[in-house]
């Protein structure tokens, strides 16, 4: 009777097999991935932005949700949304803003974001006179079409003066003028700074922006966010985003997927 002696099993390699890694260490490390992954696509490349006021009507309304891309300009240190992550200026590569951009921007001195209008350029002399916009002392093609109407909740209509201005490169938008010579419609001629732009909401009597320099003022390159692209969702702003069981009816249908310019 022959004795049969124990072995140690061995890998291909001819050594013992290592201690396997456990489940709990596979599922952090797999976390781990997911959550870099994540912060790498809103850092660099994406991110969601809520519209919160009727600063952009009538082009962007209060309860629209957009994908605003980071790369077009950069990354910076400066924007809230990502301070972990090193500096890469888009002007190495020519990446400017050009006017009509609607881009998000982080003012000076502020921790939240704003969307607005590119309107003045570095160099640029941006006035406002009797409600016309004037850049370099030229005004502003503003040309009366039509009247933009919001449904109150209460079912009454809201009437506002819709106009369609042409800036000097041909890009065209709507802007609303609320109240004629009023707050903002007359201002001094600002001269924008080397790096800087000058941001204006579309809603003009409505919107805190460059015209107001100690809230908003001329904005450094280096806080330019990123770019607005596309709603991807738009709901109803008397409607609370959580109470999906209302979604059928106080989602914006038609809004979904429009490109924003």
């Amino acid at each position: 009777m022959t004795e049969e002696t124990a072995t140690v099993p061995e890998t291909q390699a001819g050594q013992p097999d290592q201690p396997k890694e456990s489940a709990l260490w596979r599922e952090i490390k797999g976390l781990f991935w997911v959550l870099l992954a994540v912060l790498a696509f809103h850092s660099f490349i994406a991110k969601p932005f809520y519209i919160p006021s009727e600063s952009m009507m009538p082009v962007l309304l209060k309860g629209d949700r957009l994908v605003v891309s980071k790369y077009p300009f950069g990354w910076s240190w400066v924007s809230p949304s990502f301070h972990v992550l090193p500096h890469w200026d888009g002007r190495l590569l020519g990446k400017m803003p050009r006017r009509g951009d609607i881009v998000i921007v982080t003012p000076p001195g502020q921790s939240d974001d704003y969307i607005k209008r590119v309107i003045g350029l570095p160099g640029d002399e941006i006035q406002m006179q009797h409600g016309v916009l004037n850049i370099n002392g030229k005004p502003v093609p503003k040309v009366r079409i039509d009247d933009f109407v919001v449904t109150e909740p209460d079912g009454r209509e809201r009437h506002m003066p819709r106009y369609e201005e042409t800036l000097p490169n041909g890009v065209s938008y709507p802007v609303l003028d609320l109240v004629q010579d009023g707050f903002g419609d007359n201002t001094e001629i600002y001269k924008v700074p080397e790096g800087h732009f000058f941001m204006m909401g579309d809603n003009r009597d409505n919107s805190t922006d460059s015209r107001f320099l100690s809230e908003v003022g001329f904005v450094p390159f280096e806080n330019l966010v990123g770019k607005a692209q596309i709603i991807f969702f738009s709901l109803d702003d008397n409607s609370s985003f959580l109470e999906f069981w209302h979604w059928p009816t106080s989602i914006r249908w038609s809004r979904i997927l429009q490109v924003v310019h």
